[in-house]
């Protein structure tokens, strides 16, 4: 039987991810009671407002002025999946499309060809603290699909499948299905345009929550496809008997046998992304994918003759009113209210 961990390595920021994802990052601040504009109550004294990457009084701001968050920027050429363990974002987009979405809702953006959006974090408690938790994965499209329509999908918190698989002591292990399937039950469909389309690209995107003493049999997969476990929350975590660090990634051979074990006192939690390789160059510049430079440069050229056609909205930083709940709106006018 061949070595089954291909390696294990700290996260850093943002996390290091295999083809055909790009990257992805793990936002998580302790934001204070929010103020009438949405922001926080507490000064913004002593931070490098507009590029605030630095935790001070246990949050960020990013690149938001008043909110926090990431006002109007620009895309082209991948995928944004962002999922939002706590807390809210207010999406805004250069089609007109918008929405609250947060608690463990998931966004799905096809950029394709090209769209502005800006993603703020809204402080809707008045009255007490406004935690926040967000991943944001990157997803390589391949050639042939980056000038494709942009869509805006929503995978609410309700309809994302969540597998229980207990083990022989009957402690659970929770698989939540952002994409791929485990045990028959399938993710919510992706993009359309997605490699994750495709099931022969066996992409996956899960996060597991084990209880303590749980142990899991990770289902295998073909072997071309590349796998990583991110341990995020928790201690004394095992895979096929190796102890793996808090805050660390592992990287498997998806056709060998894999067993993960909470050994700890507390639940541990664990994010999944797996996917087959797209065998193409990538040629990154900021916001934009592709696959040569002279790509990018029409990319940017394109971007400062139309803007990816401008922004409609009355602010970069453009929030919803407090009161708004979780919605969509599609650029096609209609409109998806949960609460």
């Amino acid at each position: 039987m061949e070595k089954a961990i291909l390696s294990i390595k700290p996260l850093s920021f943002p996390w290091e991810t295999k083809n055909p994802f790009l990257f992805c990052v793990h936002h998580e601040d302790h934001y204070p009671a929010g103020n009438d504009d949405l922001g926080p109550t507490t000064s913004l004294g002593g931070r490098m407002i507009g590029q605030d990457f630095t935790i001070k009084d246990g949050f960020r701001m990013y690149h938001g002025r008043k909110v926090p968050g990431f006002p109007a920027h620009p895309h082209r050429g991948f995928e944004t999946v962002t999922i939002v363990r706590k807390g809210f974002v207010d999406h805004s987009d250069s089609l007109g499309a918008a929405g609250r979405f947060g608690n463990g809702d998931v966004q799905w953006l096809t950029t394709g060809k090209g769209v502005q959006h800006s993603e703020m974090f809204p402080l809707l408690n008045k009255e007490k603290d406004n935690p926040f938790e967000l991943f944001q994965i990157w997803l390589n499209l391949p050639a042939s699909k980056k000038m494709a329509e942009p869509h805006y999908a929503m995978l609410w918190n309700d309809e994302i499948p969540v597998v229980e698989i207990p083990d022989k002591e009957d402690h659970i292990t929770k698989v939540h299905l952002v994409a791929g399937e485990i045990k028959g039950q399938k993710a919510p469909d992706p993009a359309p345009d997605s490699w994750a389309a495709d099931p022969e690209n066996n992409v996956a995107i899960w996060t597991i929550e084990m209880e303590p003493g749980a142990e899991w049999a990770i289902p295998t997969t073909a072997k071309e496809v590349n796998r990583t476990l991110y341990f995020f929350v928790g201690n004394h975590v095992e895979v096929n008997g190796e102890d793996i660090p808090h805050y660390h990634a592992v990287e498997l051979k998806p056709d060998e046998p894999v067993t993960v074990k909470n050994n700890g006192e507390e639940s541990a939690e664990f994010l999944v992304l797996q996917g087959k390789p797209i065998d193409e160059p990538v040629v990154q510049h900021g916001p934009f994918v592709m696959n040569n430079h002279t790509e990018i440069q029409d990319t940017i050229y394109d971007y400062q003759m139309s803007q990816f056609g401008g922004w409609p909205w009355p602010s970069a930083e453009n929030v919803h009113p407090r009161e708004s709940g979780r919605f969509a709106k599609f650029a096609d006018g209609s409109v998806v209210k949960k609460d």
